[in-house]
């Protein structure tokens, strides 16, 4: 029986979907297989922790036949989070991805380069929105208030749980994503040398802004 799009939190069945989800948006929004000679090791930075660590901050939008087309994920406390990260997920997926020995040559090598190196995620200037987030929709689901539902249905998670504030670090070429979370409220965060990187942020109040 065929129902409509809705936000339901991640199954252990979606692992699959979110991984492709963010294979096919992962650069500057958009497919990122003709950039990486292995583009699963996207997902292994930027979703499956998540989802291995904390499962119930984990949204995914169902088509209505129980495939998710998009997801929202993240932690409510970023430094605790790169603890576990170094501590439970690394070992699981070091061996797959290795650190380079030098400096990066290659796209991949650069992303290995993250992986093997989570204490990046935290930086002095974003200690007063300690949960961070990622949202990632198919193409074809995009700009159809599907983004602000997972966004409405995150921040209400972490509100519950008491969390003030929340940020994000987006690629700075990636504007249409930019003039979506300007449209939610987000604000930029000045951060030192930031690279390809814009960081933003808000409260997880003001839900008049969704």
């Amino acid at each position: 029986m065929t129902s409509s799009p809705a936000v339901r939190p991640y199954r252990p069945g979606d692992r699959e979907a979110l991984d492709d989800i963010c294979i096919r948006t992962g650069h500057n929004g958009r497919d990122s297989r003709p950039h990486y000679a292995d583009p699963g090791i996207l997902p292994v930075i930027f979703a499956a922790p998540y989802v291995h660590l904390e499962p119930e901050l984990a949204f995914v939008l169902d088509d209505g036949q129980g495939r998710a087309v998009g997801y929202i994920l993240g932690t409510a406390d970023t430094p605790r989070f790169v603890e576990a990260f170094r501590a439970k997920w690394l070992p699981r997926v070091a061996g797959r991805y290795p650190e380079p020995d030098g400096p990066p040559g290659t796209p991949d090598e650069a992303m290995s380069v993250l992986l093997h190196r989570p204490e990046r995620m935290v930086l002095p200037q974003l200690a007063a929105y300690p949960a961070h987030l990622h949202i990632d929709l198919l193409p074809e689901w995009q700009g159809r208030g599907h983004g602000r539902a997972l966004m409405r249905t995150f921040l209400r998670a972490l509100r519950d749980a008491g969390v003030p504030a929340v940020h994000l670090g987006m690629a700075t070429a990636n504007t249409p994503a930019r003039a979506f979370y300007d449209r939610l409220g987000f604000h930029e965060i000045e951060v030192p040398d930031p690279g390809p990187v814009t960081y933003l942020g808000r409260t997880t109040g003001e839900p008049g802004r969704l």
